[in-house]
């Protein structure tokens, strides 16, 4: 293996309610590549989720270390890790999560625009038509359909040129087409960039296109699973 874009060692994460503690997540150790591809595989519940949020800094996990380009974030500040989830790392979410209020290029320049790049604009449009939602460009959310809320997500995912892109179920919400639409858009823009993507996702056939599968069991590594 090239050299590790990515380490997670020992990462465990309980929720406490109350009396009860739940163990999402239990002593995971892996290693990512610069470049590579892999799919985070597992039922749902096995803490996919979990796993893709506590990597690239969304969440934070109860023990354990994450290294991120030779760097420790695990104990970084709320302002210390805004950096990191806005230019280290891009998020594409099984919901789009746009906002409504802006329209397809705005919501890929909002990014950009919170690192004041004067070239925002110009990289949002260049990113919309490599998908082919130029024209759309002036639409709102609700005037998009769940495959072009998708690429414009995976638009602003991209746009301040992530070292990583985290996708979590990017094709959860869609119909079999645009779900087909939308893998072979990650995996043209992986083989394009050489951007380092870890994707979750239950489907054989997505997990079929990776260059290695991660299987979760109950907030465990599956026995025989390479996590490096």
């Amino acid at each position: 293996m090239t050299e590790a874009i990515l380490e997670a060692r020992g990462l465990t994460k309980i929720y406490t309610i109350g009396e009860h503690r739940e163990h999402i997540l239990s002593d995971i150790s892996l290693q990512i590549a610069a470049g590579e591809f892999v799919v985070v595989s597992g039922s749902s519940g096995s803490g996919k989720t979990t796993l893709l949020s506590l990597l690239s800094g969304l969440d934070r996990p109860t023990s354990g270390r994450i290294i991120l380009a030779g760097r420790d974030i695990t104990e970084l500040s709320e302002d210390q890790l805004a950096p990191v989830r806005n230019v280290d790392t891009g998020f594409v979410f099984q919901a789009f999560h746009l906002i409504p209020s802006l329209n397809a290029l705005e919501n890929v320049m909002f990014p950009a625009e919170l690192r004041h790049d004067r070239a925002a604009a110009a990289k949002a449009e260049n990113l919309l038509r490599r998908v082919g939602l130029w024209e759309r460009r002036t639409s709102f959310p609700p005037q998009l359909s769940g495959g072009e809320k998708q690429r414009v997500a995976i638009c602003r995912a991209l746009i301040n040129d992530p070292k990583i892109v985290f996708a979590d179920e990017p094709t959860g919400n869609l119909d079999s087409e645009n779900s087909r639409g939308i893998v072979e858009l990650l995996a043209g823009l992986h083989r394009e960039r050489g951007t380092t993507l870890v994707l979750a996702t239950h489907s054989p056939e997505i997990a079929a296109r990776a260059e290695r599968i991660i299987v979760l069991h109950d907030g465990r590594l599956a026995e025989g699973t390479e996590g490096n």
